[in-house]
């Protein structure tokens, strides 16, 4: 199928017939009844990325387990446990493919999850808690950092004590002036979610229901009744009086694990994306007065964007020598960077963490591992780090668009734009979420385009300022 991606889409396609390869597209160059199936499954697998790519918004999946008469929980809240072994054992694995769960504040107070993915895997989905009111407990176990990290999502001065305490425990705090969940889903899909899993109560399930923000369910239908006029249900009050008014779900499938009745289905229909989403050359086919350069400032910020590839998280290898003078390859950039955290300390563990980051299987996962060490073994950091880690990332990063002709091109070819690391929560390497970040990561990449263009470096030209100026 056509990339998702405007930027992306047809490049490989173009790409591998150019080089005698036979492809074929699924609706286009193939179209009868035994490939429509195929084509349905190519969207299925793809659906995260179609959805985001569509709709601007990460792709959520609303997950609950009920009775037979429809309640999560007995009148007096206990739920533990409503579905099966297995059926929670499916679910560890959908949160180990998504990038985020999702509960609010009555989950916290009644369950008291970790929301781990149990399934033996690498990657541990970051846990968000949305609360209007910041009516949490001061001990829960999501506010155990060891683990995986927790963002908690609020309304503007919601409990600043509270927020204290939060923060001071490495809960990241959000606020917003109105908390609705689509205002929210817009933020993480500014900081690059690509899927989020919901488990949260009947009342944010329906909200979420409501904003438009919910795009796939998955009901576990347990062959139990508890009954209870006060019993919760899976999602709330949506304002329906009519059966005509319910939500049908799309591509219905039916899955018995174990004891349970696996229900799931698309609340929204799978976008068409070449209409929706038309690429810079078909927008400048059909108004030649749009222009792609018209802004002078180029946002980056996750791989999948058009200039992704200037993210340290960019699938890169690099080759970097040694503190024996030889060559050492680096699978990213990142994975550099969280390494030198702890190069030259003299401690086992130090040793032992530097290999760990080093065969980490992808950027993300080296970034975790050097962040969470970094948190919970501070002793292990080198002294000067904090004075040498702009120094760690300029090498890396111009080791990396030296070695590669088209990132050197590409790098190039921004000459005259500023460039922005449009993270909204790192303040450091990023802009910021309303340009308040110090964006290390655009001016060392600025300076490298400086290098490269063969500018003379000067203390009155932002873009071409020396390195030491960079130190905070």
């Amino acid at each position: 199928m056509r990339h998702p991606l405007s930027h992306l889409r047809g490049n490989a396609v173009r790409a591998l017939r150019s080089q005698g390869v036979q492809v074929y597209v699924l609706g286009e160059d193939l179209k009868s009844k035994l490939t429509e199936e195929a084509q349905k499954a190519c969207f299925h697998v793809n659906a995260p990325l179609i959805f985001r790519a569509a709709s601007q918004l990460p792709f959520s999946v609303l997950k609950f387990a009920m009775t037979l008469d429809g309640k999560i929980a007995t009148s007096s809240g206990h739920a533990a446990w409503i579905s099966s072994k297995q059926s929670r054992n499916l679910v560890f694995e959908l949160r180990g493919r998504s990038d985020a769960v999702i509960v609010g504040g009555n989950t916290v107070r009644r369950d008291n999850p970790r929301l781990t993915a149990r399934h033996g895997g690498e990657h541990m989905p970051v846990r968000i808690v949305l609360s209007q009111t910041l009516d949490l407990p001061e001990e829960a176990n999501l506010w155990d950092m060891s683990e995986v990290s927790t963002i908690v999502v609020t309304q503007r001065g919601a409990r600043r004590s509270f927020q204290k305490l939060l923060t001071s425990k490495g809960v990241e705090v959000v606020e917003f002036d109105i908390l609705n969940p689509r205002d929210v889903m817009e933020y993480f899909h500014d900081r690059g979610y690509l899927s989020i899993l919901w488990e949260c109560g009947g009342t944010l399930a329906a909200s979420a229901i409501s904003s438009g923000v919910i795009h796939k369910v998955y009901a576990f239908v347990a062959p139990k009744i508890i009954g209870g006029k006060g019993a919760p249900s899976p999602v709330g009050e949506l304002g329906m009086v009519e059966m005509s008014q319910a939500l049908d779900l799309i591509d219905v499938c039916y899955n018995q694990i174990g004891p349970d009745m696996l229900i799931s289905g698309f609340l929204q229909p799978i976008p068409d994306l070449t209409p929706v989403i038309p690429s810079v050359d078909e927008t400048f086919a059909i108004d030649p007065t749009v222009s792609p350069y018209e802004s002078s400032i180029i946002f980056f910020y996750k791989t999948w964007d058009p200039y992704g590839a200037f993210s340290n998280f960019s699938p890169h290898p690099i080759q970097m020598p040694d503190g024996n003078g030889d060559y050492a390859t680096w699978l990213s950039v990142e994975h550099y960077y969280q390494a030198h955290k702890f190069v030259g300390v003299n401690d086992p563990f130090a040793h032992k963490c530097v290999e760990r980051i080093k065969s980490a299987k992808s950027p993300e996962e080296a970034a975790r591992i050097g962040r969470l060490m970094q948190r919970q073994r501070p002793d292990l950091v080198r002294p000067d780090w904090d004075n040498m880690k702009i120094e760690v990332m300029y090498r890396a990063l111009k080791c990396k668009f030296s070695i590669y002709p088209h990132l050197n091109n590409m790098l190039i070819s921004t000459s005259g734009s500023v460039l922005v690391e449009a993270s909204p929560h790192d303040l450091f390497w990023g802009g910021g979420r309303d340009g308040e970040g110090l964006n290390y990561l655009g001016r060392l990449l600025m300076q490298l385009r400086s290098e490269f263009l063969g500018e003379s470096s000067s203390s009155d030209n932002d873009e071409s300022s020396g390195l030491t100026s960079l130190h905070p």
